[in-house]
């Protein structure tokens, strides 16, 4: 009952209190995700040149940019001509910040996000509240993908989970939001068991969480042979979905797991629909590129970086910029019917990718996962690339660890460095998290 009233009565009544187009934005979603790829080609590119031309006019940074390169915003004639713009970086934006915001905006008045990225050095990004409202009403899209209905109880694996505090976010936390919170600063065999009850009494009907959070709280239930919390829709984010992780977590909970990709700057960038064959692009909010070292388009099936442009934020335009992740663009179509293009996959953030002496480049995190599926005994792991010629492994037991175990870890990583490279494991009891509750098993400091 209260899922109903939550889905048909309180969301639209909170919007209507709030005078948010969240909703509309939604319904517009809905819809657009159907249309042919040519309908949805054709509204990012109308989109695109709107946003850049506005830039152009009202963003110095940008505006100072175009009369640098004499490139013509107002007149956005092709992809081509769009690809002679420079990549936008972080440390475009670290060094001058208030530069990018648009002079039709009070500073004072936008929405503020912070992100640390992978250098753990934090970004200030911008953005008004309908910006704020499509990025939501992306997400509102996306988590249906998954299983998960407008106000549909749901259980949170996620670090600093938020406390209500007056009473309109008490009124909200129970009406809308309606989440209960496994903390995953603080994961341990007591929290998880308390969660369990938790989720006995309350009933969640989705999880989300973070990707490696999910799957320690599905290793919990597996130990402990707990087979009944059965979600109707699993949505792992925040950080890479390792194939092992998907597996134990689809067992625990005897449900799919959906991946999904965004980050803090631009919002959902991706997203797994029903079949599982590939991340749908979020085409009618984010112009999307991959791009090799030359900032060339990779072809699908090559690795690129990831290079985004948001169609919503008119506020802080973010044009062409490098989110610092590396994916796979894909030609093959979806059976779902959407018009929504594919991403084969996620292949890992720069920062994860481990320097060869040579000049080579080896993704840290497949590197992680291929090892864990062929070595037994061991839990978790971490590579930490100090410099050129030492690895430190940082290696957690497991259940069938044995003398070995670190012998055949070693011949793994032979496979992939010589013997100029130092590899030092160390026994560690656990991986530690960032201060956002993520893991990271792969940092190069090179």
């Amino acid at each position: 009952m209260l899922d109903t009233l939550s889905r048909y009565v309180f969301y639209p009544l909170w919007d209507l209190k709030d005078r948010s187009k969240r909703l509309d934005h939604w319904r517009a979603l809905e819809k657009q995700q159907w249309w042919s790829p040519k309908a949805v080609s054709e509204l990012q590119w109308a989109r695109l040149r709107a946003l850049v031309a506005h830039a152009g006019k009202h963003s110095p940074f940008y505006r100072d940019l175009f009369a640098r390169i004499e490139f013509d915003g107002e007149n956005l004639f092709s992809t081509q001509a769009f690809q002679q713009l420079p990549v936008t970086t972080k440390a475009d934006i670290r060094n001058g910040t208030d530069r990018f915001i648009s002079e039709t905006h009070q500073k004072d008045r936008l929405v503020i996000a912070k992100t640390g990225g992978s250098t753990g050095v934090s970004l200030n990004l911008y953005f008004d509240e309908e910006c704020q409202e499509k990025r939501n009403a992306a997400q509102l899209m996306a988590d249906r993908w998954a299983g998960w209905e407008l106000g549909m109880k749901k259980a949170a694996v996620w670090g600093n989970p938020p406390v209500p505090a007056t009473i309109k976010q008490k009124l909200r936390h129970h009406l809308l939001d309606r989440t209960i919170y496994l903390d995953t600063m603080d994961l341990n065999d007591q929290s998880m068991g308390d969660f369990v009850e938790l989720w006995r009494k309350e009933k969640p009907r989705a999880v989300f969480g973070h990707a490696h959070s999910i799957y320690l709280f599905a290793r919990y239930l597996l130990d402990n042979d707990i087979r009944t919390l059965r979600p109707d829709g699993i949505v792992a984010t925040s950080m890479m979905l390792l194939d092992h992780e998907r597996t134990a977590i689809e067992k625990a909970f005897d449900c799919a797991v959906t991946n999904r990709y965004g980050c803090e700057e631009v919002g959902l960038i991706a997203c797994e629909c029903e079949q599982h064959y590939g991340m749908h692009l979020n085409l009618p909010h984010a112009y999307v590129e991959f791009l090799d070292e030359n900032n060339d388009p990779v072809k699908p099936g090559e690795p690129g970086k990831i290079v985004v442009t948001d169609l919503n934020n008119y506020a802080m335009p973010l044009i062409r910029y490098r989110v610092e992740d590396v994916g796979v663009p894909s030609d093959r179509v979806c059976s779902c019917g959407r018009g929504l293009p594919l991403m084969e996959r996620l292949e890992g953030r720069v920062a994860d990718f481990l320097v060869k002496p040579g000049g080579g480049r080896v993704a840290g995190i497949s590197l992680v996962e291929r090892t864990l599926t062929k070595v037994p005994g061991v839990e978790q792991m971490q590579l930490v690339q100090e410099s050129l010629d030492r690895i430190e492994i940082n290696r957690v037991k497991g259940q069938d660890y044995s003398n070995q175990t670190d012998e055949a870890l070693i011949r793994e990583f032979r496979d992939v460095f010589d013997s100029s490279v130092d590899l030092v494991i160390n026994d560690v009891d656990r991986i530690a998290q960032e201060a956002s509750g993520k893991y990271r098993f792969s940092i190069c400091k090179v």
